[in-house]
């Protein structure tokens, strides 16, 4: 753990204020959730809470699943970064914080079909300098109104058709219901 410096008190209703900086920093905003830890130290730990990282292991399943059927690499992202990926590079993906440009199309709720020379083409990672793919096909997942995160398909070669569109609305959507369990 690392010492900011920043000393808040609490008000009389119990709350304290999260800099803005730290927020920032962190990607938090207005509405979302945190999640609170404690340890025997008597530490209180904020952090960001992400319903989707609840199903890591089934959305790691169904991206394998959903790879080996549609020949695509698979990755499954929440609002902050890659949970799940098949049928790609795992070290350069998994976990790594998504782009901006990604983010925000989650919370447009848009979805995108898109080759590399086309303008609305986005970097799926912060520092994307990878050329391992030349298509992508982005579908967010939608859980009780909210945008959670995306089904997104990639692929070096192969355009995306309307056989991996529907998979990735099915996927999104299979993963939305499961939240809303």
């Amino acid at each position: 753990m690392k010492a900011t410096g920043i000393v808040r008190r609490i008000d009389d209703l119990g709350r304290i204020v999260v800099p803005k900086e730290i927020r920032r920093t962190l990607r938090i905003r207005e509405g979302d959730p945190l999640e609170i830890f404690t340890d025997s130290s008597g530490a209180i730990i904020l952090k960001k809470y992400s319903p989707i990282c609840e199903l890591s292991t089934f959305a790691k399943e169904y991206a394998e699943s959903l790879a080996q059927t549609s020949g695509h690499i698979i990755c499954i992202v929440d609002r902050e970064q890659i949970i799940a990926i098949s049928g790609g590079p795992k070290k350069e993906f998994l976990e790594k914080q998504i782009s901006n440009e990604l983010e925000k199309i989650i919370s447009e709720r848009n979805t995108i079909n898109a080759e590399r020379d086309d303008a609305k083409f986005i970097p799926i990672l912060n520092n994307e300098n990878d050329k391992s793919y030349n298509h992508e096909l982005i579908t967010p997942i939608i859980a009780e109104g909210d945008a959670l995160g995306a089904v997104i398909f990639l692929s070096p070669a192969k355009k995306m058709g309307e056989v991996e569109s529907k998979l990735a609305q099915s996927a999104a959507g299979f993963l939305g219901k499961q939240m809303e369990q």
